[in-house]
């Protein structure tokens, strides 16, 4: 039985960045605070804080004083900044360059004209979101679909931007959607911000999946990423199966099968579906 890993799947550039920033700090301090999860797999995060890492939420920033703190690939609103200064503490900040080009460009669209509708495409809520809305003040409308973006005002001018890991297809459709409904001579403006590092995988991953028998998609419960990248799998191969860990492989599957196929989202370690692909190559012998 053949059993591979997709070269292509595991930590994008944006997340092995924070990752190696944080065992340097850890490295040579040994213990380091993190704002939210360092990454949406909870192996890692596991990993990690036996190093020395500690997740904080953003209810306990302010009890935090004269220490460091990371900034996760996800980025942070303005505010976290301001409180981060004003208790002293000293931010390590790995916001993924995208992700920070993408505050910018919306920081200025909001200054420019803080009256026209700033619609982002993207999950309510994911952190990267929180951050991206934070730069117009909190104005910002998130939508996650086109019932969504049946409540803007289309007699209002409207500037669309992506949440960087989101699917391009599902962005088109609503960039289409609004076109078909803007009243006419009101502006409407799109920007595709969706990282093409995570966007094509797509297509990878949809081909990875068709050539194995059984596929064991590798990935955290609260990655967006990876719910959209294991969709995609289960839409081409029906023996798609989510896992967080080795020891969620049910090998009654892999019976009287030829190969097996393990691949994950971009917050998924290497390391984690190499263990999976020990666990069934072991169970072989």
């Amino acid at each position: 039985m053949i059993v591979e890993i997709d070269a292509q799947s595991g930590f994008c550039h944006g997340v092995t960045t924070a990752i190696h920033k944080a065992e340097e700090e850890l490295a040579s301090a040994g213990k380091l605070y993190c704002l939210g999860d360092i990454v949406h797999n909870g192996s890692e995060c596991e990993r990690l804080k036996r190093l020395g890492l500690i997740s904080v939420g953003h209810e306990e920033l302010h009890s935090l004083h004269d220490t460091k703190l990371l900034l996760r690939a996800h980025g942070e609103p303005p505010e976290t900044y301001k409180e981060a200064e004003r208790n002293n503490i000293g931010l390590i900040d790995t916001t993924c360059p995208v992700v920070l080009h993408l505050q910018k460009s919306i920081k200025a669209a909001y200054e420019y004209n803080p009256d026209v509708q700033i619609v982002i495409y993207g999950k309510l809520g994911h952190a990267e979101v929180v951050g991206l809305v934070g730069q117009t003040e909190g104005h910002a409308i998130v939508i996650e679909n086109v019932d969504d973006a049946r409540r803007l005002d289309f007699n209002k001018g409207i500037v669309l931007y992506s949440q960087t890991t989101k699917s391009l297809s599902g962005f088109r459709e609503i960039v289409d959607f609004i076109k078909q409904n803007i009243s006419e001579g009101v502006t409407f403006n799109y920007f595709d911000t969706i990282c093409r590092q995570v966007s094509n995988r797509i297509a990878n991953i949809r081909d990875f999946a068709e050539k194995h028998d059984v596929v064991f998609f590798v990935s955290g419960t609260k990655s967006s990423n990876g719910r959209e990248l294991f969709n995609e799998c289960k839409a081409v191969n029906k023996n798609s199966h989510m896992i967080t860990c080795a020891e969620e492989i049910d090998l009654s599957i892999i019976k009287n099968i030829d190969s097996v196929g393990i691949c994950g989202a971009t917050s998924t370690p290497k390391w984690l579906m190499e263990q999976c692909r020990d666990v069934i190559i072991n169970n072989k012998r």
